[in-house]
């Protein structure tokens, strides 16, 4: 029982758990930070997960006999060996498979690998000749300034023939058609890949230049990536709590739900999902209207493809679904394969009708609209000030892939508790 005082004034008593450290939200970010706790010692937390089972968007679920990640495609990157060394800890090492990422792009019926500017020597000469001299042209070859419209700063990059034939439809069915809406700042995650190094591609016949993230991934070998996170749940025991959807926070008093208050709040949750927003500012609770994602859906296709790709990228704006992903050949033992979808391109009630196989994700990717950047650092500054932190993909509001998230969260917990 806790008597709250506002101003001097106290008031009602509530019946309130109190507890150090209270995480809202079971996806890879609230589950490595709660383990991370336990690593410490620290067991005074709680968790609370708005679903009837832990993963976030990295849940998994059998469909047809396999593994069937629901959010997408996920797989763990072998680069950083802290967060493999703490995964394997739940799934260990030998329940894992290792790739070589195959990865490819459907460029309306020319398939060829990716990245596309250091793989358009796969295409017919003709068409690497268009590229190459678009690309020759690119503002970022002829010394033009960098341009801060994100449409501009493509071509600027990629020269033309990239944009309008790739990079334009694919981001648009990806997420929306505003694509002036989003900022540039986080293109650095785009492969880098020069003239000179496309050039000498198509001259030598090999891909040159950096390659993108999950160049080699681990994915288990029995289950889908959800397991790993399942386990993590399991470790917490019964500090962990489902069906409990956050539907307020009092910023001041550091309570969620009225129920539960903490010394320290960890919010790996969208902030946008929570319904009342109590004692925060008016601007920043207004600023909150101007965060925006995409949704999107996965949808289960039994035909085995012809491909020894893990997944391929369609940009053809005919097709529905912008990548698909090939689980036959990093599911040993399984077939078929699942379609990636942005959810304003898909029919649910034909596909009900249809009696297939899909899963909505509401909250898929943040996207990285201009002025987000200078907008979560005033709301992050506020909140951590009230001992309130942001963490990982929604709680950052970044397009963080699980092994970056599991770092953050690991950093975060060590950095709190020291």
């Amino acid at each position: 029982m806790l008597l709250l005082i506002i101003a001097g004034i106290p008031l009602v008593k509530y019946n309130i758990e109190t507890m150090k450290y209270l995480i809202l939200g079971a996806g890879p970010a609230g589950l490595t930070f709660a383990n991370t706790l336990l690593d410490h010692g620290e067991k005074d937390f709680l968790v609370l997960e708005a679903d009837a089972s832990a993963g976030g968007l990295c849940k998994s679920a059998e469909v047809d006999k396999s593994p069937f990640d629901t959010g997408g495609g996920h797989f763990l990157d072998v680069r950083n060996r802290e967060v493999t060394a703490y995964m394997f800890r739940f799934l260990p090492e030998e329940e894992w498979d290792r790739y070589d990422r195959d990865s490819r792009i459907d460029l309306y019926g020319d398939v060829i690998a990716s990245p596309i500017e250091a793989n358009i020597w796969q295409l017919p000469e003709d068409k690497q000749k268009r590229y190459l001299e678009a690309i020759e042209c690119a503002g970022c070859n002829t010394g033009s300034k960098m341009p801060e419209k994100f449409t501009e700063w493509i071509e600027w990059k990629l020269g033309s023939a990239i944009a309008e034939d790739y990079m334009f439809p694919y981001n648009r069915k990806m997420f929306g058609e505003d694509l002036d809406s989003l900022g540039t700042y986080w293109l650095e995650k785009l492969p880098n890949v020069s003239y000179e190094q496309t050039r000498l591609s198509c001259a030598n016949k090999k891909a040159y230049g950096s390659q993108p993230a999950h160049a080699q991934f681990l994915y288990p070998k029995k289950y889908g990536y959800g397991e790993a996170f399942v386990r993590m749940a399991d470790a917490l025991g019964d500090r962990i709590r489902y069906n409990e959807k956050v539907t307020s926070i009092d910023y001041d008093n550091k309570i969620v739900n009225g129920s539960y208050k903490a010394d320290r709040i960890v919010v790996t949750i969208p902030w946008t999902s929570v319904g009342e927003h109590i004692n925060l500012p008016e601007k920043l609770a207004a600023g909150l209207d101007a965060l925006k994602y995409s949704s999107i859906v996965t949808e289960y296709c039994r035909e085995t493809l012809d491909t020894t790709a893990h997944w391929i990228y369609y940009p053809d704006p005919h097709k529905s679904f912008h990548r698909i992903l090939v689980r036959h050949n990093f599911c040993p033992g399984s077939k078929g394969y699942w379609t990636e979808t942005n959810l304003t391109r898909y029919d649910t009630e034909d596909a009900q009708k249809d009696g297939r196989i899909f899963f909505i994700n509401e909250y898929a990717y943040p996207l990285n609209t201009i002025g987000k950047q200078e907008l979560m650092k005033q709301f992050l500054d506020h909140t951590s000030s009230k001992g309130i932190y942001g963490l990982g993909r929604w709680g950052q509001w970044q397009h963080f892939n699980s092994d970056v998230v599991m770092q953050l969260a690991m950093e975060l917990a060590d950095n709190m508790l020291s």
